[in-house]
């Protein structure tokens, strides 16, 4: 209270992302009263590695908290907390002093690709799959680390603790080694229904549960800032920090997709088709994932690894615009998308499989790569825009129709991400996945999902349902049965190019294996 007059409650939401940061200043309504994004590059130092420094990634973090922090109306508003949304299934040993061993080991990272192959149809893979809901893949934790084992097993002895790049953050912070459960399962070390690391993954990575953080709830709370890093930061040194949950579980809470027949799909950096569940589940095909937000609050889907990326890569590479800042490069997207509305659907019979990072759900094939299926002369650089818009949704819809199989029905796509800003984009998927797509006026999922569980945790709200209109649908798109019919067409096509492909993509993995050795013997 300020006399009279009763300051309005706010949450900084910092939602920590592959390619940037963004934190928000929300408040009790929902509102977004201001946001700042920071972003950084994603390494790639050889093809298998995906890496970023903690470094860079932490400065963007405080640079986000502060810059937000600067917005608050002092006598008006109050912060409540700092709350977190992170990306996925890093990796980083530290030892006792929080000083990486390693650098940020990300999602797309796929050095681990051949042990990972090995190891998904094994007993104990499978066993492992359906004890902690995580695909055996090189994207998991699990798979990093068994890497790290064999191949830098001075690292593993070295490390006094594997964490994720929130982790990382808080304990560089508050000096202490957390993780949310959430964040906990997405690891491929985490039982769900135990509630505790496994036993049988930390022995297949070849660790003690001492390495590994103490297990919190998304709802845990940090406090005790250093003085020194409370100025830094531009908040009081009381302000509780609360720990928040990994970015998909937070996007299905952001848009409204936790009910029965809805779910989330989120095309950023990469992109994911998610739907909640009151209790964990697996597939058993092994293609999806389960993933914790609270107790009875449980989120499945698959996540694939080329989303906005691919997008990306069209404009930098085919368009010209490599280097280009955020501003113009979200003007040459919407110019790919203005010449891809000059075409058809089905691009004139050009096919894009966006494999360019490996992919995920539902193949987890890490050798896969992009191919563009039916190129002619004829073709022009429309052609190869409207493939790629429509190769992504080709996968979202694969990843769509194993949740039908394995969950039941879905009537209602909530999307959201950077995609989500597109009507020409959310058209698509309606048409792709013949299911109505609905569009809030927040496209910042994650990051809103954070807020509503910093509110949660501070006892701000009593529950969730207290916050359930800032999810409100503010534009919706129906499908068009006609275009449904040419995209299943072209999606068999698409599909089968794919498991035609499949031995040749292992063969040029192996090829490429092959020459780099032969390149390093030569040296």
């Amino acid at each position: 209270m300020n006399g009279s007059k009763t300051q309005s409650v706010c949450v900084i939401a910092v939602d920590i992302g592959t390619t940037s940061t963004k934190a928000l200043l929300v408040r009790r309504d929902g509102t977004v009263r201001a946001s700042h994004n920071v972003p950084y590059p994603l390494e790639t130092p050889a093809p298998d590695r995906a890496e970023q420094n903690p470094e860079t990634i932490f400065q963007a973090v405080v640079e986000g908290i502060r810059t937000v922090a600067s917005q608050l109306r002092h006598g008006e508003e109050s912060l409540a907390c700092v709350s977190f949304s992170s990306a996925m299934h890093s990796v980083i040993a530290v030892d006792a002093d929080f000083n990486p061993l390693t650098p940020s080991i990300t999602w797309a990272d796929n050095r681990g690709a051949e042990l990972a192959e090995a190891f998904r149809e094994t007993e104990k893979g499978i066993g492992i799959y359906r004890r902690t809901g995580t695909p055996i893949h090189p994207m998991s934790p699990l798979v990093k680390i068994m890497w790290l084992q064999r191949f830098q097993p001075e690292i593993v002895k070295a490390a006094c603790c594997f964490i994720g790049i929130k982790e990382y953050v808080l304990g560089r912070l508050f000096h202490r080694t957390v993780m949310d459960e959430s964040i906990a399962s997405a690891t491929g070390l985490y039982a769900s229904e135990q509630g505790d690391w496994d036993e049988e993954a930390l022995a297949a990575a070849g660790i003690s549960r001492i390495k590994l953080p103490e297990l919190v709830p998304v709802t845990f709370r940090l406090q005790g800032l250093d003085p020194a890093d409370a100025a830094m930061l531009g908040v009081e040194s009381h302000t509780p920090f609360v720990v928040g949950a990994s970015d998909g579980v937070l996007a299905n809470l952001g848009v409204g997709a936790n009910g029965e027949g809805i779910c989330a799909c989120t095309i950023g950096t990469s992109g994911a088709v998610r739907t909640v569940w009151k209790r964990p589940r697996t597939d058993p095909k092994g293609r999806l994932f389960c993933y914790k937000l609270l107790e009875d609050y449980w989120v499945g889907g698959g996540a694939i690894n080329n989303g906005g990326i691919a997008l990306q890569w069209l404009t930098e590479q085919l368009a010209g615009n490599e280097g280009l800042a955020d501003e113009s490069r979200a003007e040459a997207l919407e110019n790919a998308a203005a010449l891809a509305k000059t075409v058809a659907p089905g691009a004139e019979g050009l096919l894009f499989l966006p494999f360019l990072a490996g992919e995920r759900a539902p193949w987890y094939n890490a050798n896969a790569r992009g191919v563009f299926f039916g190129l002619s002369l004829y073709h022009e650089r429309k052609h190869l825009c409207r493939s790629v818009f429509e190769g992504v949704l080709y996968r979202i819809r694969s990843v769509f129709e194993a949740m039908v199989e394995t969950g039941g029905g879905i009537g209602t796509i909530r999307a959201s991400g950077g995609f989500a800003k597109s009507p020409f984009w959310c058209q698509m998927l309606a048409d792709m996945t013949n299911t109505k797509v609905s569009v809030s006026d927040s496209v910042e999922s994650s990051g809103i999902g954070a807020a509503m569980i910093g509110l949660l945790a501070t006892g701000e709200i009593g529950s969730l349902d207290e916050v359930r209109d800032w999810t409100a649908a503010s534009r919706e798109y129906e499908p068009r049965e006609t275009e449904y019919k040419i995209y299943s067409r072209y999606y068999s096509l698409y599909m089968n190019v794919y498991y035609g492909l499949k031995q040749p993509f292992a063969d040029l993995a192996a090829l490429r294996k092959e020459m780099l050795q032969e390149a390093e013997g030569e040296k």
